[in-house]
C-alpha cells in the first residue's frame, strides 16, 4: 500500500507541473573563459525559479526568465539529479521519457548529462542507472521482475552511429524502423544488458561511448560535441499475480552545442558540422514550436533526432529539458537565444502520457522475461495497450499550463 500510495503521489506531483518542464543551469566561469578573477557573470538566478540576463557587462538586466527550476553556479550534480529523479520513477512505471541537455557549445552540456569519474562529479545518466538498480530491487520485493539493456548512439551529420561498437572503425547503416505496433528501433544497433547495480559496468560503458563520440576542438570550446548522443534504457517488467507486463524507455539526450559558424572560427569539415548541427537544432524548435500552437501537422520526420524521440515528445510521453548557459559576456548572445527557446518549450503541453502495459495471458510463463542473449539488433517490441487493470500505477492526467508572456513564465515549483 506504501508503495502505491507513493507511486500516485508521483504522477500527480507530476501532473501539477505540467508534462513539458524546464530546469535552468548556470556554470560557473571556467579557465578556459580567459576572464579575470574579479568578472561578473552575464546571466545569475534571482531565486530558485528565475533568472536575469543582460547583454554586456555595462548593460542593465534587461532580460528575465521564469523556469520550473534554477541552479545556480554552485549547485552540484548531486542537486540537479535530485530534481531531475522524478522522471526517471516515470520509466520504472512503464512510460517513455526523454531528458534533454540543451544549449550553446561550451555551456556544460555533457558534464550535466554524463559528467565524469565515480564520485560526485557522475551526471543525470550514471546517476539515473544507480536510481534504477535501487528502485528495481525494491519492485522485486513487490513481485515485479525486471529485463534491463541499455543502447547508446550519436546521429553525425543526420548519420546513426552506434557507440558501443566493439570496432571502431566498423560502418554499420543503421536506420529507424516501425514495428507492427508502431513502436520504434534502430537497427543493427547494439543492445547491451547492463547491471545497473554495477557501477564498474556502467563507468566501462560511458568510457567506450566517450572514446567512440564525434568531437572537435574550436575557437568556442576544446571539447566540442559534434553529434547529438542519445543513451536509452529499455526496460520490461512482469509481474506474476498481478498478471501484467509493461515496458518503459528512457532516454536521455546530450544536444549538439549550437553555435554560430563566424565566432566559432571552423572551416571544411567542422563548418559542415556546424551547418548540419544548427539545422538539426532547428527541426527540434521547429517541432515544440508546432506543438505549441496545437498544429495539425508537426514536422517529426525533418530530423532523425525529432523522428527518433516521437513517442516521447509527441504526446505520448515525459519530457524535461535542462538549458545550460555559460556565464560569460561573450555568450550572452547565445545564451538569449537559448533562454527564449527553453521558455517556448516551458509552455509546450503535450497532453495526456501513455503508459505501457498491458495484461498477459494466464498460460504464459511468469518468467517469460528471462534475459535474452546479446545481439547487435533491436527485438521487435511486444503489443502495448494502455490499462489501468491492476495497475502499479495510476493513470495520469493533464493539468493546463498558464499561458505567460513570448520570453518568460511563472509557474508553482
Amino acid at each position: 500500500e506504501g508503495q502505491a500510495e507513493r507511486r500516485k503521489m508521483h504522477n500527480i506531483i507530476q501532473d501539477l507541473r505540467g508534462n513539458v518542464r524546464v530546469f535552468a543551469r548556470i556554470r560557473p566561469f571556467l579557465s578556459g573563459d580567459n576572464v579575470g578573477d574579479d568578472a561578473s557573470p552575464c546571466v545569475v538566478p534571482k531565486n530558485e525559479n528565475e533568472l536575469k540576463l543582460r547583454m554586456g557587462e555595462d548593460e542593465p538586466w534587461q532580460h528575465k526568465f521564469s523556469f520550473d527550476k534554477v541552479f545556480p553556479p554552485s549547485a552540484g550534480q548531486e542537486a540537479v539529479f535530485e530534481d531531475a529523479s522524478e522522471f526517471i520513477q516515470s520509466a520504472l512505471d512503464g512510460y517513455n521519457v526523454c531528458l534533454f541537455s540543451y544549449g550553446q557549445t561550451g555551456s556544460g552540456k555533457t558534464h550535466t548529462m554524463q559528467g565524469s569519474g565515480l564520485g560526485q562529479m557522475r551526471g543525470i545518466i550514471p546517476r539515473s542507472l544507480e536510481q534504477v538498480g535501487k528502485c528495481k530491487l525494491k519492485l522485486e520485493q513487490d513481485g515485479w521482475s525486471y529485463e534491463i539493456k541499455v543502447s547508446y548512439l550519436e546521429i553525425y551529420n543526420e548519420t546513426i552511429r552506434d557507440l558501443l561498437r566493439k570496432n571502431a572503425s566498423e560502418e554499420v547503416k543503421h536506420d529507424i524502423k516501425l514495428n507492427k505496433d508502431g513502436t520504434r528501433f534502430v537497427s543493427s544497433l547494439t543492445m547491451m544488458e547492463l547491471d545497473p547495480n554495477d557501477s564498474e559496468a556502467i563507468e566501462k560503458v560511458m568510457e567506450q561511448a566517450a572514446k567512440h563520440r564525434s568531437v572537435a576542438s574550436t575557437d568556442m570550446n576544446a571539447v566540442s560535441s559534434r553529434s547529438h548522443a542519445v543513451f536509452t534504457l529499455h526496460l520490461k517488467a512482469k509481474h506474476s499475480e498481478q498478471k501484467q507486463s509493461l515496458r518503459g524507455e528512457l532516454n536521455l539526450v546530450d544536444l549538439a552545442g549550437s553555435e554560430r559558424i563566424k565566432k566559432s572560427n571552423v572551416t571544411g569539415d567542422q563548418a559542415k558540422e556546424a551547418t548540419s548541427i544548427n539545422k538539426s537544432l532547428s527541426s527540434l524548435t521547429d517541432v515544440f514550436v508546432a506543438i505549441g500552437r496545437k498544429g495539425a501537422h508537426i514536422p517529426y520526420r525533418n530530423s532523425k533526432l525529432t523522428y527518433l524521440l516521437q513517442p516521447c515528445i509527441g504526446g505520448e510521453g515525459k519530457t524535461l529539458m535542462a538549458v545550460n548557459l555559460s556565464p560569460t559576456d561573450a555568450s550572452s548572445f547565445e545564451s538569449l537565444s537559448a533562454l527564449r527557446f527553453a521558455s517556448m518549450v516551458n509552455k509546450c503541453e503535450l497532453g495526456k502520457a501513455t503508459r505501457s502495459i498491458k495484461d498477459y495471458k494466464y498460460d504464459e510463463p511468469a518468467d517469460s522475461l528471462a534475459a535474452p542473449k546479446k545481439s547487435r539488433s533491436s527485438e521487435p517490441s511486444r503489443t502495448t495497450k494502455t490499462s489501468k487493470s491492476r495497475s502499479p500505477v495510476p493513470s495520469r492526467s493533464t493539468t493546463p499550463v498558464p499561458s505567460g508572456t513570448t520570453t518568460s513564465r511563472t509557474r508553482s515549483p
